[in-house]
């Protein structure tokens, strides 16, 4: 069927014409390939119509298929099953898709399905389904525990997968792979109208387009995926970058202190500008810089707003709304906005300090302009003056189209787990028609039958180790088909279908019993009444801890503890990395274009002067000597979770030369070895310490190995239903998760040493904490590098922003600045 020869196509394009909008060519490329019923992924850059090009193929296909009664036919059941990472996506896309139906004269519905979505609202759904379903990954898993849940789904024909660049690499991508094997399978489709459904992706750019594509198509049958079809739009987004250059370079730059001196910079873009976000990498920073600009430019009253993942629900929903209506001037954002929310009136982005990858860059630099044909407009803003090199590189990176890959996740038996443990609250499971519906996934396409019956001993049973225990007997073998028939086993269950694990969080309420947010329970347990910290832009006195609730009273104080949630320092790209190695080979020649490198001379000078700027083949060594001992720096640019395992290793490697002792200390551009006494690394030695022989060995003896295990361990028993988290409003503390977890883990341990989640735990430290893959392709890297030693005979600016991280723990923030300016004054 040609496309432009079918009602619903002339009906849209005299919709779009009426806006006075037309289609792009890879939008009617999309509409082409879903009424012909193919499957495939649309790949477009941010802002540029992505949503349209699947949503509209689902009405046009609709209208050709009731050409005389489009308008008015009602309840045609659930259509279009649209899959989003965030609840902040589902109300901004529903509201986009209601507008569309109203100007078209469409009956369709669409209904929301998340965690914020009403009882009464769920209740409705059951009893008629919406056209449009726009549903989270919980929430569909949530749906799939339904008894008869098959029946919602007996008129789906497109499932749309938003934001699939975010959601793969992750255990929620995971969660979508094995929903859609269900959705696609013969269970389903014997009951579907329209046989197995047509999955389409929406992706931003990736590095790894193919492959994101070979995963989110896995499941379909091996005809339908050969057909399957790749859509890219060929228009490129225009993006004006433009650092925010401080007046004067810090020569010795430390992380964070210039980004909050800038402040008043900020201040004309913001008033310059329609509507500006400004994003900061971490909850706590984004609370400061609220403050900061508050008190600079109180003029911004009323019209400033603070957006993060703590704040309360209600309130970032009403700041979502404030943004489009524009009655906003500025956000102060974290990550809680970089996916494709629609703020028309965002005209401007600043971002503050490294965003730590290039298509994090591009994603929040998207949210301006956010129109096809209009201009990215993004402020680089750094937080120490290195950071400015950044800046260039992305610059370059993104002429080169160096844009992150995200490999998909493999064997994730806690949420194979959790995902069996659902579908038999539901309508239950077989077991050889479930484990070839699995195997059809990419995540889990090289899982054994041994592995499978260890899983279903596992539910079943409890596993070797457990088998003595009644309370992981939760699925009963009812002649063949695997159910949950425990009222109470399966309502736990339902309360706890997630896999996104994180330190218990607290509600933080006033004394009048409003709630402002939630904060991590390890913070505020270190804080004592009386105290005051800060939360949703407000400074509170701490009252005192009750259940789950944090107790506070608003306070006039001008000093307050700023939180900081754990996990809020992301590592540098490897990506970002290169090219900023790359950047460095040109930072005293004349071939340096770029204003950022041209501001820098000054402190290029003075490193050169010092010690060197290493080349792109070229490893930066320093031995400096203080009166704090002997320092070792070590400049590899790959990110701080590769330089924390590094760090380790070269540690224990140096060890079996000579007994020594260290002190760690890390950034994102390189590590530092402390010790009382010299550290024997020379050139005749140094190129046998960065060897790849035995990595895995040194690895495992360098680094605790079994520790961090241990608390990957809670994690993978929490999402496996290993350890119940508690009832709503009577959450476990994290030390008592932490406790249980640990006792599993040593019965696992000592009495099952090859579990599945065991060995997944050690495998999950290896990939995720220590980046082993790119940890040896960086040894293997340094191998082939010439290795530059140096004997700096004071700290060098390279070296400078280490050091001060490395003594913020033990200091106040009054105590660093003037322990900073005392290292600084011998060399000013």
């Amino acid at each position: 069927m040609k496309l432009y020869n079918t009602k619903g196509y002339t009906t849209i394009q005299e919709w779009l014409s009426q806006k006075g909008m037309q289609a792009f060519a890879f939008q009617e490329e999309a509409w082409q390939h879903i009424i012909n019923r193919q499957s495939g992924l649309v790949n477009a850059p941010t802002g540029c119509g992505k949503t349209y090009s699947v949503f509209l193929g689902a009405v046009i296909q609709f209208i050709n298929e009731h050409p005389g009664n489009w308008q008015t036919k009602q309840k045609n059941g659930l259509r279009l099953l649209w899959i989003t990472p965030l609840r902040a996506l589902a109300k901004d896309i529903g509201r986009a898709m209601e507008e569309v139906f109203y100007e078209l004269g469409m009956q369709w519905k669409v209904g929301i399905r998340n965690g914020d979505t009403e009882m009464s609202e769920r209740q409705k759904q059951k009893r008629n389904m919406p056209e449009v379903l726009i549903i989270t990954p919980e929430s569909l898993h949530l749906l799939l525990a339904q008894k008869g849940n098959a029946d919602a789904f007996h008129q789906l024909q497109l499932v749309a997968i938003d934001e699939w660049h975010e959601l793969l690499g992750s255990k929620r991508g995971v969660q979508v792979e094995l929903a859609l094997c269900r959705l696609t399978g013969s269970y389903y489709t014997a009951k579907n109208t329209f046989g197995t459904p047509a999955i389409w992706g929406i992706s931003a750019t990736i590095g790894n387009l193919p492959e994101a594509k070979d995963v989110l198509l896995a499941s379909l049958p091996a005809p339908i995926q050969k057909k399957s079809v790749t859509v890219r739009a060929k228009m490129d987004k225009q993006i004006d970058i433009l650092s925010v250059l401080p007046d004067e370079i810090e020569k010795y730059p430390w992380a964070g202190h210039l980004g909050i001196r800038l402040a008043e910079k900020v201040i004309p873009i913001i008033e310059q500008s329609n509507t500006t976000l400004l994003f900061i990498n971490t909850r706590g920073m984004s609370e400061r810089w609220y403050q900061t600009l508050l008190t600079i430019a109180p003029q911004l009253a009323g019209a400033i707003a603070l957006h993060h993942g703590s704040i309360e629900h209600e309130l970032r929903i009403w700041v979502e709304e404030a943004l489009h209506a524009q009655k906003l001037k500025v956000v102060v954002c974290t990550a809680s906005l970089d996916l494709g929310v629609d703020f028309r009136p965002v005209d401007t982005v600043i971002q503050v300090g490294s965003p730590k990858g290039v298509s994090r860059f591009l994603q929040r630099a998207g949210r301006s302009g956010h129109r096809p044909g209009d201009t990215s407009k993004i402020f680089f803003l750094p937080t120490h003056s290195l950071e400015l090199v950044e800046a260039a590189a992305l610059q370059q990176a993104i002429k080169e189209d160096m844009i992150e890959s995200r490999p998909p996740m493999l064997l994730c038996f806690d949420v194979l787990v959790q995902y069996l443990c659902t579908l038999a609250t539901g309508d239950g499971f077989t077991s050889p028609d479930t484990f070839e519906e699995v195997k059809r996934s990419y995540c889990f396409s090289d899982i054994t039958p041994a592995e499978w019956s260890e899983v279903l001993s596992y539910i079943t049973e409890g596993g070797i180790a457990l088998q003595q225990y009644d309370e992981y007997r939760k699925v009963e073998n009812d002649n063949g088909v695997y159910r949950i028939k425990n009222r109470r086993i399966a309502m736990r269950h339902r309360m706890h279908i997630g896999t996104i694990v994180s330190d218990a969080m607290l509600k933080v309420k006033l004394m009048n019993g409003k709630f402002l947010g939630v904060i991590e329970e390890w913070f505020i347990s270190r804080l004592e009444p009386g105290e005051v910290f800060t939360l949703a832009g407000r400074n509170l006195e701490l009252v005192g801890i009750k259940d789950m609730n944090v107790m506070a009273r608003v306070s006039n104080s001008k000093k307050s503890i700023v939180p900081s949630w754990q996990g809020g320092r992301m590592p540098l790209s490897a990506n970002l990395g290169l090219m900023l190695r790359r950047t460095f080979d040109k930072a005293l020649t004349g071939k340096a274009r770029e204003i950022e490198l041209k501001v820098l001379k000054p402190l290029f000078q003075l490193q050169e002067q010092l010690s060197h700027i290493p080349k792109q083949d070229e490893l930066l060594i320093e031995h400096i000597e203080t009166k704090d001992g002997y320092h070792l720096f070590v400049y590899p640019f790959e990110g701080r979770l590769v330089h924390e395992a590094l760090a380790a290793i070269l540690a224990y490697r140096i060890a079996q030369i000579t007994p020594i002792t260290f002190s760690i200390a890390m950034n994102d551009y390189g590590f530092e070895l402390l010790s009382d006494q010299p550290i024997p690394i020379d050139d005749s030695n140094a190129h046998e310490l960065f060897t790849t022989r035995d990595l895995l060995t040194d690895i495992q003896r360098s680094v605790n190995s079994v520790e961090m295990a241990r608390r990957k361990f809670r994690d993978i028993a929490v999402i496996g239903g290993l350890i119940f988290q508690g009832y709503p409003g009577e959450h476990k503390k994290a030390r008592h998760l932490q406790s249980s977890a640990s006792l599993l883990f040593k019965v696992f341990s000592e009495y099952e040493p090859d579990n599945l989640l065991l060995r997944q735990a050690y495998q999950e430290v290896l990939s995720q904490q220590m980046e082993e893959t790119r940890l040896r392709a960086l040894l293997q890297r340094i191998e082939h590098n010439q290795i530059v030693i140096t004997y700096p005979k004071y700290l060098t600016p390279f070296c400078f922003p280490i050091k001060v991280d490395s003594m913020r723990e033990n200091l106040s923030s009054e105590q660093l600045e003037d322990r900073i300016l005392r290292m600084q004054a011998p060399n000013p």
